[in-house]
This record gives structure tokens, sequence and C-alpha cells, in this order.
């Protein structure tokens, strides 16, 4: 049986005097959640912690004790929906922070090795696997659709000056689309969730490097981390970072 080891951390970075992010992670680490804010330094730091806190009180109020694939699409959807709705309402009910949003990524992991992400915004999803990396969400920005499109390349795309204008948010409309994504894993595989602070300044490669050289997920984040504060860091920075076996080690699950 696939067991999973979890651990993350956040920081404003070297340029920002406000995070704006937020992350959770279940007690039984089942569930991570990590949130991007926007809307002024008050409004996006308050979107993000709203919106995970949406999601943490779901799983307080209805855990899913069903592991299908269906169960826990439903969920994930739920989870979405209600941090959506919290963001809304409260930029509804307070001007000072009236057009306030939040990026979103959750990630759900079963019993029979697949993990179900939901995500709305630029924040990511990676699969680091023996050395190579794959990024398992699709950036609703800008700058990611003209990617799609061909007419920007990866590497034009990091340094454009729109590159930070998402399309799609939380809290910005009654009802948001959510996109899903599965993946099946095998024992030591990587996932990372992040922000989009991280790969501002690291290119993908890299961070798939930087997990498939450490052995613990407390290493693999203090590592993101730090070279991203070492890159200058212009944004904050969050990373939920996961890491898996086949059971004979003493991971969590």
């Amino acid at each position: 049986m696939l067991k999973w080891q979890a651990a993350a951390r956040t920081d404003a970075g070297c340029q920002r005097q406000r995070n704006e992010d937020n992350y959770w992670m279940s007690p039984d680490h089942r569930v991570f959640a990590v949130a991007d804010g926007m809307g002024g330094a008050v409004g996006g730091s308050r979107a993000s912690k709203l919106a995970v806190e949406a999601i943490e009180k779901l799983w307080q109020d209805a855990p899913l004790t069903i592991f299908t694939e269906d169960e826990i699409k439903k969920w994930l959807e739920s989870a979405v929906a209600h941090a959506n709705s919290r963001v809304w309402s409260e930029a509804e009910e307070d001007a000072s922070v009236r057009g306030m949003g939040t990026t979103v990524v959750v990630a759900f992991q079963s019993d029979n090795s697949v993990l179900q992400i939901a995500h709305v915004g630029d924040s990511r999803a990676y699969l680091c696997r023996e050395g190579k990396h794959k990024l398992l969400t699709n950036d609703h920005s800008v700058v990611q659709e003209m990617v799609r499109a061909g007419r920007l390349t990866e590497e034009q795309a990091r340094i454009n000056p729109y590159k930070n204008l998402i399309t799609r948010c939380l809290g910005h409309e009654e009802r948001v689309e959510i996109e899903h994504t599965l993946v099946e894993l095998k024992p030591k595989d990587w996932v990372i969730l992040c922000s989009d602070g991280l790969p501002t300044v690291l290119r993908d490669e890299e961070i798939g490097e930087i997990a498939d050289d450490k052995k613990d997920p407390d290493g693999v984040c203090d590592e993101l981390v730090k070279q991203t504060i070492d890159g200058g860091a212009p944004d904050n920075v969050t990373v939920v970072v996961i890491k898996y076996s086949d059971g004979s080690n003493n991971g969590s699950s």
C-alpha cells in the first residue's frame, strides 16, 4: 500500500511587505491546499485565508470516509465552491476589500494511489518522478493561454510583464469553473503544490532536480524556499511537498 509524508513552508519573499499566501494540510495528510491572494495588501491575505479556512471547515464538518474517485471529485468541487462563496460574500459585504480574490490548488489523496487535484488560477501542482518533472495543472492566466495557443514560448512567458494576470480566481464571481486533474502515483514520486512565487524564480526542471536531490519533504521545502529567496523572490512563495513510498518506510497515510 502506498504511503506518503508531507511538509509545507511559506515565506513573504524579498520584495513584499505582507505574505498573501496561505496553505492548509488536513491532520491526516489526506487533503492539501495552497492559495495565493490578490486585491491589495489587506484583501489578498484575507482572501487566501478565507479560502483555506473554508476548505478546512468543510473537512471538519463533512470529512470524506469513502475514497472513491467520484466521491473525492464531488468533495473537491464542494470545497472549492465553498471557498469561492466565502471570498465572494466577504468582498460583497466589506467595501474595503471589494474585488479581492485568490487562486487555489487543492489535492486529495485516495487509498488506491490516485491523487485528485482541483485548481483555479495559477497556483500549480507538479509531479517529480525519477528525476523528471511534469506540470499537472494548467495556469488560468493570459500568458499561459498565449503559450497554449503557440503565440509565446515558455521562456518568453517567464519574462512577460503580464505573466501575473490571471483569467480565473475565487471570489470574483458567484460561481467559478474548476479544473480537475487526476494522477496515479508510484513509490519514490514527489508531488509539489505551490503558489506562483516558486516558478517565477525557479524553472520547472530546477524544481524537479531539488526534489530528486533531497531525502525528505522538509528538506525539499527548505531548499525550494531557500533557492527562491536566493533568486530574489519578488513574490510570496508557498510550497507543500509530498513524498511517496511503498510502505516499507515510515510514511504517513
